[in-house]
Order: C-alpha cells, then sequence, then structure tokens
C-alpha cells in the first residue's frame, strides 16, 4: 500500500510509533508518551470529555475537531501500551456478528474487560 492509499488512521497511528522513544522535546506525542501511560489515558480522558461537551452543543465542526483529537490520544494512549489499530481491528473483528448485549452478557455480570 503507498502512502497516497493509506487512510488517515493509519499515518497517524505509524507516525506516533516512529515518535516513540524520541526525544520528548522534538515532538508533543514523544513528550506525551515519555510522560507515561496513566498521562497518557488522563489526557485521552481530558479529550474525550471535550468531546461530550461538543456534541451536546450541535456544532458538527467543533465536534469533528474534538473527535480527531480524541482518536489522536485514543491512538497515543494505545501506543503507550504497545498496542497498534491491527489489534484493534483483531478485536472488532472477533466480535463481528455478535450481538452486543450477547457480548456483554458473555463477560458476565460486573465483570471488567480483559
Amino acid at each position: 500500500m503507498t502512502a497516497a492509499t493509506e487512510r488517515a488512521l493509519d499515518r497517524l497511528a505509524a507516525t506516533i510509533a516512529a515518535r516513540k522513544g524520541a526525544d520528548p522535546d522534538s515532538s508533543w506525542t514523544a513528550k506525551l508518551l515519555a510522560r507515561g501511560p496513566e498521562k497518557c489515558a488522563e489526557k485521552f480522558g481530558e479529550e474525550a470529555i471535550e468531546a461530550i461537551i461538543e456534541a451536546t452543543k450541535g456544532d458538527r465542526a467543533r465536534l469533528a475537531s474534538e473527535a480527531a483529537d480524541v482518536l489522536y490520544h485514543l491512538l497515543v494512549m494505545l501506543a503507550a501500551h504497545d498496542l497498534t489499530l491491527s489489534d484493534i481491528e483483531a478485536e472488532l473483528e472477533r466480535r463481528e456478528g455478535v450481538s452486543g448485549l450477547a457480548e456483554k452478557a458473555s463477560r458476565g455480570a460486573g465483570a471488567t474487560k480483559p
């Protein structure tokens, strides 16, 4: 697959992976990753809240902007845990064709996600 045909998320994930271990003074992504998985998760949570706020306001452009921030910070958080888009796609494929209700029930009452 050429760079021109790659999806934007794939390109972003590749950029984030390339920044892992880079000098924190060289990029925001490297700085986030250097601060550890907990900080990456915190930033993801902050962006998710901002997206929720925009979703309630009805401004599609602002929501799209905040959603892009959420996706970026999700990918950074995943990279901090050595997870890739391929790992997430594999989980989605595993769940494909399974009712959401059935999938939740298979985890049992009060069970946490793995």
